[in-house]
């Protein structure tokens, strides 16, 4: 399809809104906001990961959806997604390159027919800060015309497509571009019932709290609920709600009207002109194209005065915090935290209604010469405007309509974008509905979802086959091993590795592996086999060591094998012989899990062990925080409570026998209580020790029990401690010298083991590790900001490389209601394998749930201990690089104090010689580890791909989703020392080499219009620049990297906490590639599509407001929230069987779980509900959501296709921009 360069793009231009994770809105009090991690939120401080606050603007009239803001440097806006079924068969589709002959590219003298597109209003408005402004109008639609995006051919009409209409009117003579394909908007009907009324939204109630701002200006501005349906006039329907009749609503016009004022950089490139969005033929693979359409809207736009919206106030509460925490009489003040800001009037971010509305994609610019005006909407059927819009068309509440710029006073996302807020020199008249970019006519990510699951779901993937890329992590499937590890255990970037260094850097793929040694199989696969080798050992290589695998060559009649790693010859040891057979196999080859299977456990030797001794049975220790805010949120009652239960679930080798593990007790203010739990003693005994600066473990003999002989003491003891400080008034807590008494215990039993720490506060008393408040958001986007994700002091370092010495592994359960610098506290857990858990305003109704759930996940689960584990690799590429939740002391060696089934060691590959095609690349990842009963154990995973000469080999057998898992975690990594903008521009820059390098190198001569780019032979084929060529399997590349610049660690919204920001950096930094899959891009299903009947689950819809039905229901889930959002007109039979009650008003947005219906509804919705929750790694709370709604604010956030209120950008500007990138670098 062909996409015009021009368009311009407004990517970040939003204004800061409320961050989801952030501080409370004055003003809403007491909402429960789920998030991430927060639960009901009091006010005042950030909620942990409350719910998710989404983009404040998400309530801006404008849509939030097609908001372009500028792109940084790129692309221009491209069009919306497309479904994935129009990509033909090529070069976006996962599957090979079309045989039969490919659609005509159209002619390109064809006139261009633009939806209505408006093109006209003066361009450059903003300051061109890449390249001379084309100079007239003439110039520029020549310009834009070029453009064509695309990725190769293009599907016969794909769902939602109208076919290409040929006949479309030339814009204006001089203007003949080449003819887009045409998608014609209307026919892209979206899955569900458009939502098409449903999305305007009234004006939102009121942004927690306060009365939205925005509206005032504009009364009318968002039609009233009850007009339903695109009836509404002017605007293009509402993009979410918009029932694709008339135009399919385009994300939002490629450029969002109003242009933000601050300073936003506009991706490389002249900007574009603005244009709406088109409507799309059908588009060629992966190729954007034109657009179709009426004549461009001339004059258009007026560009919204800089002036009429207010601009938050920077600090804005976040939405994710409901008032101000409880307020529990007597409460003590708390220490270190600065006073909390007066609610005063909720001050959210302004609404985007309230300038003029800009319901136009882009503003409406005035008409510019030479291009016929053309009749307001004419677009769009519908009645007139409705008096009091003044000539704006309708804007839907955050959905559609017209973008708003970014306050006055608030940067641009991206920097550098030019200041859009300058007035148009003249009014506009009315303006014209501009169509957008259609959405549809991109690639679609749950298109290729869907294929995945059809293409490979049904058969076995057998892991036998060197270099095959697997099913994608969202296809259920099951992996047979037969030689290579499976993808549950080792996931890839690339399956063909480029033969030497200078082809891998001209591509600039990443090679990387993310392994996750201890992952969790589904029931119908076996689990590793164990192998004993007896006193001997396992079979090793004598030069690198590797150990005996599938890819050992036996030669000699089998007396000696050459390895595969490094080529050395070792000889067999007697008792390992066996002869070989014809093939040149071992006659037991079949019978010996090393010789045959990609994964298989060895028994180590006490070679194996520390101090070459048997280790012992591990132990769990409990230390519980019992300061005034731990008792008195519930925190220390519920958890004794649970222990007493929780203690008969200890993990253990074999289920029939009882956990060997041992366990122990400490709680803690500003002193420490150790507790005598030995079996004999009638009651539990305390001992205080008060010297936190020297500390030691006041009792050896009583501390460290068996659960079984010392129930008794050990209940009465979980009795007793809620009592006993249930009238502390001691506020001050320590944390360092907490650590240290684990640590200490574990050393005085000579065993390695876990700690589960209860924390609730900012650690200020006078103690080694004694922290102070830092929180200083004015240093967010500074150079400086990097300091906030560092420890503050180096204490923590030291201690945690004295935890991983001794095999202590901490987990951390934090319960703040103010900031407590997760990035300090943090250390010691991510340096020693641990993992951070974290309720933000914890209460006990509401979060007590959550919290349960995932401490007995987190203390049952299978765990092995004092880890090591390296990766070897066949000569010619070796290991540079590791991410995740480890220590190195060395530059081989991961060191893990603990090792779970969740986490993930991403390891990135380098050449240091040439690879060859033949022999292919092979690694081997062994981790040696403690199990839970004391074993010491050696975990092999081995991995073959195959090796390339030729980049479209390597272009054909990239998993995307891996790679984005990759750039996440090296971004992340990255803002410890760089400014974040840096961090983002790099990802930007290296995103457009590796599409750029494909459009050179691989793209055919005729894939502009036709399907796969890649050409067989490898030989260069030069297209014309002005498409936009995507590789087959590396479509999503643009839609998960927007997500991932999007993400509130690289640019957080206003009000996301530094704390919850860290937790998050933390959190993803050892993430499998299936959690971050739908932590970027969260999974999205239409309820009232559910079929009672069937098992299986309706087909998720892309995640942008415009597919939301006002009459349906959705489930949102991102692996750490689930959001349930009711349509204001959802039915009353299905509001009946999931609430039991027919009214939309009666429905509590408070309850954290569904009632429990009578009817096969409610049991199939629930059935579902607890599946995805199994199926990830945090317990997810449930968060009701009811349209126009306070809260909806914060479910916006997760709608990731659109533009968010922290200034990203949405993916059809993003692909715009990816797009003008990748330009800049062929030319």
């Amino acid at each position: 399809m062909r996409v015009r360069d021009e368009l311009r793009m407004n990517v970040n231009q939003q204004p800061h809104m409320a961050s989801p994770y952030g501080q409370p809105q004055p003003g809403y009090q007491g909402y429960p906001q789920p998030g991430y991690g927060g639960g009901h939120v009091p006010s005042g401080y950030p909620a942990q990961y409350a719910a998710y606050n989404g983009p404040d603007s998400a309530y801006q009239q404008g849509p939030p959806q097609g908001m372009r803001g500028p792109p940084t440097s790129g692309a221009p806006p491209v069009s919306g997604a497309q479904n994935y079924s129009q990509f033909g068969q090529g070069e976006t589709q996962n599957g090979p390159p079309p045989m039969g002959a490919p659609p005509q590219r159209p002619p390109v003298s064809q006139p261009y027919t633009p939806a209505v597109v408006n093109l006209s209003g003066p361009q450059p408005l903003y300051d061109q800060q890449f390249g001379a402004p084309p100079v007239g109008m003439q110039q520029m639609t020549n310009q834009m015309a070029s453009m064509q995006v695309g990725s190769t051919a293009p599907s016969p009409a794909g769902p939602g497509y109208a076919p290409p209409s040929v006949s479309q009117a030339p814009i204006s003579s001089a203007y003949t571009p080449a003819a887009p394909p045409t998608f014609s908007l209307t026919s892209t009907a979206p899955t569900h019932p458009p939502p098409t009324e449903a999305m305007a939204q009234a004006p939102p109630r009121s942004y927690y709290g306060a009365p939205p701002p925005a509206q005032q200006p504009f009364p009318n501005a968002a039609p009233p609920f009850s007009s339903t349906g695109p009836t509404q006039p002017q605007a293009p329907p509402p993009v979410s709600q918009q029932s694709f009749s008339q135009v399919p609503p385009v994300s939002q016009p490629p450029f969002s009207t109003a242009l933000p004022p601050g300073p936003t950089q506009s991706y490389g490139g002249p900007h574009p002109p603005t244009q709406p969005s088109f409507p799309r033929p059908p588009l060629p693979t992966s190729q954007l194209s034109n657009f179709p359409g009426g004549p461009p809207p001339t004059s258009t736009s007026s560009q919204i005065p800089g002036g009429m919206q207010p601009q938050p106030p920077v600090s804005q509460p976040s939405p994710y915090h409901s008032g101000p925490p409880p307020n529990t009489s007597g409460f003590p003040p708390q220490v270190g935290a600065p006073p909390r800001p007066p609610l005063a009037g909720m001050q959210g971010p302004p609404m985007a209604s309230q300038g003029p509305l800009m319901a136009q994609a882009n503003h409406v610019p005035p008409s510019q010469p030479g291009m016929p005006p053309s009749p307001i909407n004419a677009a769009l059927s519908g009645p007139p405007p409705q008096p009091g819009m003044q000539g704006y068309p309708p804007q839907q509440n955050g959905a559609f309509g017209q973008v708003r710029g970014p306050q006055p006073g608030y940067a641009g996302p991206y920097s550098g974008q030019p200041n859009y807020g300058v007035p148009p020199a003249a009014p506009a008249p009315a303006p014209t509905a501009p169509k957008r970019l259609d959405p549809d006519s991109i690639p679609s990510p749950i298109q290729v979802i869907e294929d995945d699951k059809a293409n490979k779901g049904s058969e076995p993937f057998t892991t036998g086959v060197r270099g095959q890329a697997p099913p994608l992590v969202t296809t259920k499937f099951q992996a047979r091993d037969q030689g290579n590890a499976s993808p549950r255990y080792i996931r890839c970037t690339a399956y063909n590795m480029p033969c030497n260094a200078d082809m891998a850097k001209q591509s600039q793929v990443p090679l990387a592996a993310v392994i996750k040694p201890l992952a969790t199989l589904p029931p119908d696969e076996s689990p590793p086999y164990l192998v004993d080798h007896g006193e001997s050992g396992p079979i090793r290589c004598n030069r690198c060591k590797a150990y005996m695998c599938p890819y050992m060559q036996f030669i000699e009649g089998g007396r000696r094998f050459q390895c595969g790693f490094c080529s050395c010859v070792t000889e067999v040891p007697p008792h390992y012989f066996q002869h070989l057979d014809h093939t040149g196999k071992r006659v037991d080859c079949y019978d010996r899990p090393e010789l045959s299977m990609g994964s298989y456990e060895f028994m180590a030797t006490v070679d194996y062990c520390k101090n070459n001794k048997i280790p012992q049975p591990p132990a769990y220790i409990f230390l519980i925080d019992v300061s005034y805010n731990a008792v008195k949120n519930g925190m220390v009652g519920i958890v004794c409570q649970e222990l007493k239960t929780l203690l008969d679930y200890l993990p253990r080798q074999n289920p029939d026998v009882e956990s060997n593990i041992r366990v122990g007790f400490v709680t803690y203010n500003k002193v420490l209580h150790f507790y005598n739990v030995k079996g004999s003693l009638a009651q539990p005994q305390m001992m205080v020790v008060s010297d936190v600066a020297d500390m030691f473990v006041p009792l050896l003999d009583g501390f460290l029990v068996n659960v079984s002989e010392s129930r008794m003491v050990i209940e009465s003891l979980l009795d007793q401690i809620p009592e006993m400080f249930a009238d502390t008034r001691e506020t001050e807590t320590v944390f360092g010298p907490v650590i240290q008494a684990g640590l200490e215990a574990l050393k005085a039993a000579d065993c390695a083991g876990k700690l589960f720490v209860f924390h609730s506060s900012l650690p200020i008393a006078e103690a080694p590790g004694k922290l102070k408040n830092r929180e200083d958001k004015k240093l967010v986007g500074t150079d400086k900001e990097k300091s906030l994700f560092q420890p503050q002091v180096s204490f923590y370092n030291t201690l945690a490389k004295e935890c991983v010495a001794q095999g202590c592994c901490v987990d951390l359960f934090i319960f703040p209601n103010q900031y407590v610098d997760v990035a300090t506290l943090g250390v010691v857990p991510t340096s020693t394998g641990g993992s951070i858990y974290k309720y933000t305003y914890f209460q006990a109704s509401t979060d007590q749930e959550r919290f349960l759930n995932d401490l007995r996940r987190d203390v049952q689960k299978q765990v092995g201990f004092d880890a090591v584990m390296r990766v070897r690799t066949s000569t010619g590429i070796r290991a540079t690089d590791f991410f995740g939740s480890f220590y190195m002391s060395n530059t081989t060696d991961v060191e893990l104090a603990g090792l779970d089934c969740d986490k993930t060691v991403t390891v990135e590959f380098r050449h240091d010689d040439k690879l060859s095609e033949e022999t292919g690349a092979l690694m081997q990842c062994a981790v040696l580890y403690t199990s839970c009963n004391g074993q010491r154990r050696l975990r092999i995973h081995n991995m073959a791909v195959n090796c390339c000469a030729q980049l479209a080999d390597l272009y054909r057998n990239c998993e995307t989703d891996t790679i984005i898992n990759f750039f996440v975690k090296y971004a992340y990594r990255s803002i410890l020392s760089s400014p974040t903008k840096n961090v983002r521009d790099s990802l930007v820059n290296q995103c457009a080499q590796i599409l750029a390098c494909y459009r050179k190198n691989c793209a055919s001569p005729s894939s502009a219009g036709q399907g796969s780019g890649g050409t067989a032979d490898g030989k260069r084929h030069t297209a014309d620049i002005s498409q936009l060529i995507l590789p087959e399997c590396m479509k999503l590349l643009p839609v998960y990297l927007n997500c991932v610049l999007k993400s509130d660690v690289l640019q957080p919204g206003a009000d996301v906490s530094l704390d919850d920001r860290a937790y998050l950096r933390q959190l993803i930094s050892a993430m499998d590639v299936a959690e971050s899959h739908v932590f970027f891009y969260p999974r999205l299903l239409p309820l009232q599509q559910l079929d009672v009947e069937s098992m299986s689950l309706p087909v998720a819809v892309r995640d942008s407001e415009e597919r939301l039905s006002r009459g349906g229901v959705y489930l949102l889930e991102n692996g750490l929230n689930i959001f349930l959002w009711v349509g204001v007109n959802a039915q009353q039979e299905l509001l009946q069987n999931i609430f039991g009650t027919t009214a939309f008003s009666q429905i509590d947005p408070g309850m954290t779980s569904l009632p429990a219906l009578d009817n096969p509804f409610s049991k199939r919705l629930r059935e579902i509900i607890e599946s995805v929750r199994a199926q990830r790694s945090r317990y997810m709370k449930l968060m009701v959501v009811k349209q126009e709604d306070k809260l909806e604010l914060i479910f916006k956030h997760f709608l990731v296709e659109d533009k968010s209120n922290n200034g990203g950008a949405s993916y059809v500007d993003f692909l715009c921009h990816m797009h003008k990138e990748i330009r800049q670098l062929l030319s």
